[in-house]
């Protein structure tokens, strides 16, 4: 097997009791600077995931100018431990060799820039521990990788630190962001839920922080903006990496100070909330580009979790549909529905199970209700169940006609969603074809960086090399 395709050291071992995963050691590793004005500098990866480059967000800092902000990272897989070129502007190489990923080996030099960094295995182990729960409030999943984001959940919801969400459109971080509201000291306190791409560019300061009457041209008395409302309690701030430059700033002297103005005042006024932000944007590529505050990046991710894809945690899907159809029935014919409950076939599961879910989440959920609500029986098929994406409805909109989202009652966001990720997968299909599935050319010919096609194609399960 060549080099770049055979991983070099067992990451970890699975704990098992009573036929359930309940943790997992992971080796431990270290990376030493070789070479480079950091010389003898090393950082021990006992983390799943460890970033280098120039930017303090990066977990093995180099003063080199030849490195980008957040260069490359180092990401701990079942097979091994995998070097990973985050789009740098100069590149990460191996000998001669410039990589976009690598599995490491012991001994493994790297450069990055004028940095020379070695990987070097060490025998310790660090234990990642996964909840015994298969739930977290509504977060619902049975998988290593959901029982593990449970652990974290669990161990944050309790303290007041700043907990950033990462994970594709559909994914629950919005129910993750509840969910650690409910489990905290703040549960009976306001929970504010503001989505940073839904509010007029105009009119951001004022949403969040407030304003006085007669600030502006229609300002006809006092607001009290988002995190004002929020006090005593939580403010989730859903697509953060959607907030304009110019505000960036003023939400990063709140993060630090706990106290805003509103527009047109000059009066500071103390808040006391706990903040909660989401993205499904690469924040730290954000970062590289000057798009996204440095500062603002490392006040908002103290802690960060990600929340996986549906594809990549299939396994979960029978438990999601079982709750789903449960709720759905409990709506339809009242609380006592247990008598009225629906069941899928087992082939019908496979197919729900065998699909990626580009919506995830969100677009199984629909899929499961439209299905309940149109099937004929109480059994539902492949028939019932097979994804609106799956389907070309004449003269429609991908995802379906504006007037089947009305008459569904699907909201303006969600059905926007929806058309957007059709055509996403649809152009990301055809691009890469013209271009015989080469990322650069490709990449060249939309006007985005390779790393961002490379993690679209992989959110829509689409091949490129």
């Amino acid at each position: 097997m060549p080099h770049s395709q055979r991983p070099a050291v067992d990451p970890g071992l699975t704990s098992v009791s009573d036929a359930k995963v309940v943790g997992r050691r992971l080796q431990t590793a270290k990376l030493v600077v070789t070479a480079g004005p950091d010389r003898g500098r090393e950082l021990v990866i006992d983390k799943e995931r460890v970033t280098i480059g120039r930017s303090v967000i990066s977990d093995l800092v180099v003063a080199d100018a030849s490195v980008s902000g957040t260069h490359c990272e180092v990401v701990v897989k079942e097979p091994g431990f995998l070097l990973r070129d985050l789009d740098s502007t100069n590149g990460t190489k191996v000998g001669d060799l410039r990589v976009r990923e690598v599995w490491l080996r012991e001994g493994t030099e790297l450069k990055v820039g004028q940095t020379h960094v070695r990987f070097e295995p060490l025998k310790a182990e660090v234990e990642i521990a996964f909840s015994p729960a298969n739930r977290f409030f509504d977060l619902v999943g049975n998988s290593v990788r959901m029982r593990e984001v449970f652990a974290v959940l669990e161990k944050v919801a309790a303290t007041d630190l700043t907990v950033l969400l990462r994970g594709e459109t559909g994914t629950g971080k919005e129910l993750a962001a509840r969910a650690m509201h409910q489990g905290s000291a703040r549960a009976n306190q306001p929970l504010v839920v503001q989505d940073c791409s839904a509010i007029p560019k105009d009119l951001v300061e004022s949403t969040l922080f407030g304003h006085e009457r007669g600030a502006f041209t229609g300002a006809r008395d006092r607001h009290r903006g988002s995190f004002q409302q929020a006090d005593g309690g939580t403010i989730f701030l859903d697509e953060i990496g959607e907030l304009e430059p110019m505000l960036q700033p003023k939400l990063l002297r709140v993060l630090e100070n706990r106290e805003i103005k509103r527009v047109g005042g000059d009066k500071v006024i103390p808040v006391n909330v706990r903040v909660v932000a989401a993205t499904n944007r690469d924040l730290r590529q954000m970062v590289n580009e000057g798009t996204f505050r440095e500062d603002l990046y490392y006040r908002l991710s103290v802690v960060q979790v990600e929340l996986p894809p549906l594809r990549e945690r299939p396994e979960d899907i029978p438990l999601l549909v079982r709750d789903f159809l449960a709720e759905h029935a409990r709506r339809r014919f009242g609380e006592d529905a247990e008598a009225e409950g629906f069941r899928v076939t087992k082939d019908a599961m496979e197919r729900l199970m065998g699909y990626p879910w580009p919506g995830n989440i969100r677009e199984l959920k629909n899929t499961v209700e439209r299905a309940a609500s149109l099937a004929e029986a109480r059994e539902l098929t492949i028939r019932d169940l097979l994804p609106a994406s799956q389907k070309t409805p004449p003269r429609a909109l991908p995802g379906g006609t504006a007037e089947s989202f009305v008459d569904d009652d699907v909201p303006f966001k969600e059905a926007k969603q929806r058309v957007l990720d059709t055509f996403e997968a649809a152009y990301l299909k055809a691009l890469l074809d013209k271009h015989g599935n080469n990322i650069t050319r490709s990449a060249q010919a939309a006007g985005l960086t390779r790393y961002h096609l490379r993690e679209l194609a992989k959110r829509y399960g689409i091949r490129g090399s």
